[in-house]
């Protein structure tokens, strides 16, 4: 007998996971890989917070927390944002999560039902669209480009036939790293109060840009829920935390959600998220290397052919446009794996549109693996076969 699978399931993938699983199996055939194509710090935690962490074992049971996560932790957030931002958040409006990807399912349940509609930029994180559609909201995308950095206005909302029930903004954004401007996200805030749509702040990247500040819609916005995450600027993908700042009503809603989907984060992990907030100077460390190996990517691409970049502000991310190169974003991808053994992420994972014509590169790495990928993509430049050549292998 057979049997269905649930429609809500049939999501499409997140292609840089396929990217991961090519490049990975380039690995154990013995070749050389360049991973531009994950978003993953290559760091880890830093050490001071792994040895606390390491005390605890073996000597704390690491039993079930609340819901919402330890108390401390809420406490120790609160302290994060007025330090950060002089931003007053109350404790008991911030709920731990099973990293940022748990916070959207909880933010999404709590916010929308069935057939609402939610609006978000593309290109945008596949993850956003495809958790509302298994989740039976509607994902409406917005087509943006260079003229508004690659951002959502309120110009795109006025302009859509019926406003949104909700709307997603992510600055920093991925995968192009632009920043919305400190008026335009308090005019974008401001609009969605008035008009009742209710705003999804993705704040992961925050804490990694160069020069132009984020804002936190936790500074200008009560109804706007905001989603962040240890994963970037905090160095702990592994980890699987994050946390939401909610409002009041929602608090409870959230509470039964995750007791019933999550019981609670992993207890070990809010460990290392209490620990990781007094490790400043390393994690800044982190931020300088991003700095440098976006320098180095921003001068040397050209060189290879790459020459039109979304504003790369935050995160670790550049998007560039290869239409010049004459074949889609998915296989050129490929023939650059394969190649010349750089790995990188299509941008028809980010936009359903016009993500053919865009690569995206992580910078997340190191400095000589940035180095090293462009003296490789130079070389595969200046050698590589005609467009429709097969790959060689």
């Amino acid at each position: 007998m057979s049997f269905k699978v649930a429609r809500r399931a049939l999501v499409p993938p997140f292609i840089v996971m396929d990217v991961m699983r090519d490049a990975a199996a380039l690995e154990a055939a013995g070749r050389s890989i360049i991973h531009l194509e994950v978003g993953q710090p290559s760091t880890g935690i830093p050490k001071a917070a792994a040895a606390k962490v390491g005390d605890i074992l073996g000597r704390d049971p690491l039993g079930y927390t609340l819901a919402s996560g330890l108390p401390a932790l809420s406490q120790r957030i609160t302290r994060h944002y007025q330090d950060t931002y002089g931003v007053v958040v109350a404790p008991d409006r911030i709920f731990a999560t099973t990293g940022s990807s748990g916070g959207f399912v909880l933010a999404f349940l709590v916010a929308f039902e069935a057939g609402d509609r939610v609006a978000l930029a593309a290109p945008g994180y596949p993850a956003y669209r495809h958790i509302l559609t298994s989740l039976g909201v509607v994902p409406e995308l917005i087509e943006v480009d260079a003229a508004s950095r690659y951002q959502p206005t309120v110009d795109h909302l006025k302009k859509m036939a019926k406003l949104p029930d909700g709307l997603i903004v992510a600055s920093p954004a991925n995968p192009t790293g632009t920043v919305v401007p400190p008026d335009e996200f308090k005019e974008l805030a401001v609009f969605c109060d008035r008009h009742g749509v209710r705003l999804i702040s993705d704040e992961i990247y925050h804490g990694i840009t160069y020069g132009m500040p984020a804002t936190t819609a936790a500074g200008v916005s009560e109804s706007a829920i905001v989603v962040n995450s240890f994963s970037k600027y905090f160095s702990m993908t592994g980890w699987r935390l994050g946390w939401l700042v909610v409002p009041e009503a929602f608090k409870r809603p959230l509470e039964c959600l995750a007791q019933n989907l999550f019981i609670s984060p992993p207890t070990v992990s809010q460990m290392g998220g209490l620990a990781v907030f007094d490790c400043k100077d390393e994690l800044e460390a982190n931020v300088a290397r991003y700095a440098r190996n976006r320098e180095v990517l921003l001068r040397r691409l050209p060189e290879s052919g790459f020459e039109k970049f979304a504003p790369a502000d935050g995160a670790f991310y550049i998007y560039a446009d290869v239409s010049s190169f004459g074949e889609d974003s998915a296989t050129f991808c490929a023939r650059m794996l394969h190649e010349a053994g750089v790995a990188t992420t299509p941008g028809i994972d980010f936009d359903p549109f016009k993500g053919d014509r865009f690569v995206r590169f992580s910078f997340a790495g190191s400095t000589p693996d940035m180095e090293e990928a462009c003296d490789r993509l130079s070389k595969w430049r200046r050698n590589r076969a005609r467009p429709g050549e097969p790959i060689a292998l």
